[in-house]
């Protein structure tokens, strides 16, 4: 006689758990432990010539990684900061040039300057002889010579004003290879710059603070650039990836609680709440998306991937790693706003129908 009483306050206290809190969770056991691992790769090809780091071991920003062979950088950094060394020296040169050519320019204008003056004397002269050849006092033959040495000063003086011109274009000839070494210079520079950034690359340093994990350079390997040599994980800054459903997102929203159970402690239960969503479904980012125009379709629901956030020190922030499985449950009674400080919190409980569990 009891057991139909107990069955009843039994359904009757599942129905009303139900009817308060169960039918707004929305859980799902595919979710993974995840983390933004970065991938370590050199810049330039060469022998790695140290191994700083061990397997597993806990490194900060900046610190020294690999070592790579950097004989033949240092001698291309020493070759181009040569170049630089004749190029500054070659355009410092042109500054003497530049006062050598104003004093010709100023030597050739003095010559034009005495042709003008002598070219006035023959024409002073020109026109004596010729008032004193009309009177027959002067003989012709001076007067012939007085007329040749006019001609001759009007050529003098053109030469002059010519050699004056000529002088004036090699400034600005000299200017414009000033102008040109310069920008040698510059592209020496550059040069000099990129020598030292690949010398400066020869010497491989942690980006973040994080874990050693999969170690693959070894001391004598030959390397090139984007050759993977570990894997750097920034614990414990890590996140849950957790694909829901379609159907679940009716009412799921940023900023809403989250309980997660890890599967390797499945005693403790982790407090998050949603951060975001992708932006599409797992299937349109996978390596062959499906075509459903193809007249074979079949609807399958679809999955998104929906990002969790974990407290950093959270009861277990020390032991969680990336690919660790875990089980979440959303709380979709609550609406997520974010604030003014950039961060996601819970509001009011939903107004909406709740979503189905």
């Amino acid at each position: 006689m009891l057991l139909p009483a107990l069955l009843l306050a039994a359904g009757a206290y599942w129905g009303w758990q139900w009817w308060r809190d169960w039918r707004f969770l929305q859980s799902t056991d595919d979710a993974y432990i995840a983390s933004d691992i970065s991938l370590i790769s050199p810049k330039i090809e060469g022998y790695i010539k140290e191994v700083r780091v061990e397997e597993n071991q806990h490194v900060t920003s900046g610190q020294v990684l690999f070592v790579i062979d950097d004989s033949d950088f240092a001698a291309k950094v020493a070759q181009a900061s040569a170049a630089v060394a004749s190029e500054e020296a070659m355009v410092a040169t042109f500054a003497t040039r530049h006062d050598y050519q104003l004093a010709m320019i100023n030597q050739a204008a003095a010559a034009t300057h005495s042709a003008e003056a002598e070219v006035n004397r023959a024409n002073l002269d020109q026109q004596r002889y010729v008032a004193l050849a009309t009177s027959e006092i002067a003989t012709k033959q001076r007067y012939e010579t007085a007329a040749a040495d006019a001609t001759k000063a009007a050529a003098n003086l053109l030469r002059a004003q010519a050699a004056l011109e000529a002088e004036k274009q090699q400034l600005a000839v000299l200017d414009a290879q000033k102008r040109e070494e310069e920008a040698r210079l510059l592209q020496t520079r550059a040069t000099l710059r990129l020598a030292q950034n690949d010398l400066d690359n020869t010497v491989i340093r942690a980006p973040v603070d994080g874990i050693v994990g999969n170690r693959a350079g070894q001391t004598g390997q030959y390397v090139k650039p984007g050759t993977q040599l570990l894997s750097l994980v920034p614990l414990p800054r890590v996140y849950v990836t957790a694909n829901f459903k379609e159907t679940q997102l009716t009412l799921m929203r940023p900023g809403q609680p989250v309980q997660v159970s890890v599967d390797a402690y499945p005693d403790r239960v982790i407090e998050g709440h949603v951060e975001s969503f992708a932006p599409a479904s797992g299937a349109e980012f996978s390596l062959l998306p499906p075509d459903n125009a193809t007249g074979n379709f079949t609807k399958i629901v679809q999955r998104v991937p929906v990002r969790i956030s974990l407290p950093a020190n959270g009861p277990l922030s020390s032991l969680l790693r990336p690919g660790l499985s875990v089980v979440v449950s959303v709380d979709t009674r609550r609406e997520g706003v974010a604030t003014a400080e950039g961060g996601i919190v819970g509001t009011a409980e939903a107004k909406t129908a709740p979503a189905s569990k």
